[in-house]
């Protein structure tokens, strides 16, 4: 087991990725005492009645790897179907996501500038908090994986033109601009804590106020002004087109609004 930590602290992946590889062949181990067909496909049918299909594929990817390390991928597993939602949940609707940012326009500006660039340009909430001043002048931002792929992500002129009046205001030519109490860069989780602090006032659903929430709605809105799907995929910086399909489809509200409006025999 030893000998096969060290041999994914030599590949490419992460420190979680390491971990949670050897969790699962130690799990394994802990039922099993050898490496068989019939053991691993024992520990398959376990996986499968005691976890989520996401987790159980990321037990058997971490299997695989294990085989392909003693060379013996001739015993490797299948992975479980994940049937796919035929629908987007938890997304704030045109009219929650309008009225709160109205809200907060009036309110606190700096968490009206939050909420736009979110919904605006479609960033991750770890991708925000790296916007400078700098990116705003300029009205893009360059983000690089760990693969050294480059995402641009763009600032939309009116998105800019508001965002420099902001700073102008606050007196800053420089720097992170999303700030916490204390002057300095704001976290993830201090947006997320707060954005639901601010669906409570607002009376919106908490469940639909959270930072990808709004990443959805720039997708959303983005294929009801330009149905360009592939150009949305490289915007949102997925790796598949097949990724970006899910925005093709309705939200749950959506789907019920227009059940509840056709069906009416």
């Amino acid at each position: 087991m030893q000998e096969f930590k060290n041999y994914l602290e030599k590949t490419n992946f992460s420190k979680n990725t390491v971990d949670s590889y050897y969790f699962a062949v130690t799990q394994f181990y802990q039922q099993y005492d050898s490496m068989n067909k019939q053991n691993l496909k024992n520990y398959k049918i376990w996986l499968v009645e005691n976890y989520k299909p996401k987790t159980v594929n990321l037990r058997i990817r971490a299997i695989n790897c294990y085989l392909d390390f003693l060379k013996k991928g001739s015993l490797k597993l299948t992975f479980v179907k994940i049937q796919q939602k035929t629908y987007l949940e938890n997304v704030i609707s045109e009219a929650d996501y309008t009225y709160l940012k109205n809200q907060l326009q009036k309110d606190d500006i700096d968490w009206y500038m939050i909420v736009r660039f979110l919904a605006a340009t479609g960033a991750r909430v770890s991708e925000l908090i790296q916007f400078k001043v700098e990116h705003v002048k300029l009205g893009y931002i360059d983000i690089y994986s760990k693969g050294g792929k480059l995402r641009r992500i763009y600032i939309p002129k009116q998105l800019k033109n508001e965002a420099l009046s902001w700073l102008s205001e606050r007196n800053q030519d420089s720097g992170f601009i999303f700030l916490n109490k204390y002057g300095e860069r704001i976290t993830t989780r201090g947006i997320s804590g707060q954005l639901k602090k601010f669906a409570i006032k607002y009376d919106i659903n908490p469940a639909v106020v959270y930072p990808h929430s709004f990443r959805h709605r720039f997708a959303k809105n983005f294929l009801s002004k330009c149905n360009d799907i592939a150009f949305l995929a490289d915007l949102m910086g997925h790796e598949s087109i097949e990724t970006t399909r899910i925005y093709l489809r309705k939200t749950s509200t959506e789907q019920q609004e227009l059940v509840d409006t056709i069906i009416d025999w």
